[in-house]
């Protein structure tokens, strides 16, 4: 446990000094904004959606704390050459990694480098910091016009 909890800090701490697929998407033609009302955190995803529902590329701008800006590069990474119907599912893993009870062990399966938030579960006031980029990237694909929130 207490390697994970080091690799946790450390790809938290990677991903907010150099996030990946940071600013603005010119080709987009989908995006979303979203914020943690409770941390301030805000954020736009943008993505580039072909006609086969894959995401073709994705980015994102905006300012948040570490969990929420390394959460977001994480995610674009992941999701990046996806189906539409894979991310749905993604997202399902990722909000179950996040939120499920702390004294079960995490299904990391299929996540990647996304298992590292499996440690967010044991500080229930983070895990909206860690979901503010899936809900917002959600938003995106439904092309939803209202302001992603965490509550």
């Amino acid at each position: 446990m207490q390697e994970l909890r080091e690799l946790y800090q450390t790809v938290i701490l990677d991903h907010n000094k150099a996030p990946r697929n940071f600013g603005p998407l010119e080709d987009a033609n989908r995006e979303a904004d979203g914020h943690n009302p409770l941390c301030g955190d805000r954020l736009t995803v943008y993505l580039l959606v072909e006609d086969d529902d894959r995401i073709a590329d994705v980015r994102f701008e905006g300012a948040g704390c570490a969990i929420s800006t390394a959460s977001a590069s994480l995610m674009t990474e992941h999701v990046k050459g996806r189906q539409l119907a894979e991310v749905a599912v993604d997202f399902d893993r990722f909000h179950e990694l996040v939120t499920g009870p702390v004294n079960e062990a995490a299904n990391t399966e299929e996540l990647g480098k996304l298992a590292v938030f499996a440690g967010v579960r044991e500080f229930p006031m983070r895990v909206k910091c860690a979901t503010l980029s899936w809900h917002t990237l959600q938003a995106a694909i439904g092309q939803t016009p209202e302001t992603a929130k965490t509550e």
